[in-house]
């Protein structure tokens, strides 16, 4: 399980960790037989004391592993206030904001600070007792820390508002597959001796039933065969999680926040490895076996998906674009040259290019609207319709 990569060692203490959850994972093997690798990554990413987003390490900004659009300032909190400003009002005076894993709670924070119209609760569905702990210690100076309350389950009692979800998708496990000439195999996890020791490797298996029909419904999407030798990845639970997350909402939207693809961009045949990439250290890798628990594992979300996905749980896609036509579109670039402090405008400068460049993080993160009800245009989501 260790790095053939120029990889930073881990710490003997968190070295203990990641060998404790690989033995898991081994034990697992070697009682079943190779491991689907939406079970492994569910193991990666959720054990319970082990996994990456369960065991209680620091994940975001410099100190962390990656950085994500929130925790390089406000201004992309200031784009959503603003949206979310112009939406609300067909929400009623009690509608709620409810965000689905909040990170470090700084999006959170920075959208009450800029809301001029604040929900009557802001909800955070996090199940993890460690990330919620970092939450409200981001929280507990916020004016309006008072309308926070977390949740470990979707709302049950119907409401009227806003789902917000930025950056959750992509960490949802995937089933992996390999288009052959004998047809689709699925592929999995297996150990091989190295030595004394066990390491990880690729290996294929019979398709599950349920990725079968899902590459299926896949296929009718598209409008080209997958080619053989095509590998690529699929979010088989991402229907009834959507329906799940969304069941509650009586009237509102929801809005996905994350990098991706249109479906035929996501399966186009030059990308035929697929999207799963590897966070460790503010390096991103490709091998998945790496330090399992203390590597964060995620792939591009298919956006396609998700709008039929959404189309199945009674709900319509309303905008789908770019994070840069976003952010432009509610003139936050106005705000940063009009900004007179000459220190903190070059600041917000140097974050607005980082938001919007297309070699930064403006082309490759998207944002999608979906509605429950009856709703106008949004000015941000009218950028050019991806498809």
């Amino acid at each position: 399980m260790q790095s053939a990569l120029n990889l930073p060692t881990p710490p003997p203490e968190l070295q203990v960790l990641s060998h404790t959850l690989g033995e898991r994972i081994v034990d697992w093997i070697e009682d079943n037989g190779p491991m689907p690798f939406d079970q492994y990554m569910q193991m990666c990413l959720y054990e319970p004391g082990l996994g990456y987003y369960s065991n209680g390490l620091h994940k975001f900004g410099a100190s962390g592993d990656f950085i994500t659009a929130p925790e390089q300032g406000d201004l992309f909190a200031q784009a959503l206030a603003r949206q979310i400003d112009r939406a609300s009002p067909e929400w009623g005076d009690d509608w709620v904001l409810l965000e689905l894993g909040a990170g470090s709670g700084v999006l959170a924070k920075d959208i009450l600070r800029h809301l001029q119209h604040c929900p009557i609760r802001y909800e955070i569905l996090e199940p993890n007792v460690a990330l919620r702990s970092v939450q409200a210690q981001t929280l507990k100076d916020s004016p309006h820390q008072d309308r926070v309350s977390w949740i470990d389950q979707p709302p049950q009692d119907a409401f009227r508002g806003l789902i917000l979800a930025n950056e959750v998708i992509d960490a949802l496990p995937v089933k992996r597959f390999k288009v052959t000439a004998k047809g689709i195999k699925e592929l999995a996890v297996h150990t091989i001796q190295d030595g004394d020791t066990a390491r990880f490797a690729w290996t294929e298996i019979a398709p599950a039933p349920r990725l079968i029909r899902a590459i299926e419904a896949l296929q009718e999407r598209m409008t080209s065969s997958l080619p053989l030798g095509f590998e690529s990845e699929l979010c088989v639970d991402l229907p009834s999680w959507l329906a799940e997350m969304t069941r509650a909402l009586e009237h509102g939207m929801a809005w996905f926040i994350d990098y991706g693809y249109p479906t035929h961009g996501y399966y186009h045949p030059q990308r035929d490895r697929g999207t799963l990439v590897c966070h460790y250290r503010h390096r991103a890798h490709f091998d998945p076996f790496i330090w399992p628990g203390l590597t964060d594992l995620s792939c591009f979300v298919d956006f396609g998906l998700l709008e039929w996905a959404a189309m199945n749980a009674g709900l319509a896609q309303t905008g789908l674009t770019s994070q840069a036509e976003f952010v432009l579109a509610m003139d936050i670039h106005e705000a940063v040259v009009a900004q007179k402090d000459e220190r903190l405008r070059l600041s917000q400068l140097a974050e607005l290019k980082r938001l919007t460049l297309p070699g930064e993080m403006g082309e490759k993160f998207k944002l999608m609207a979906l509605a429950r009800g009856d709703h106008p245009p949004l000015h941000g989501f009218c950028g050019s319709m991806l498809s």
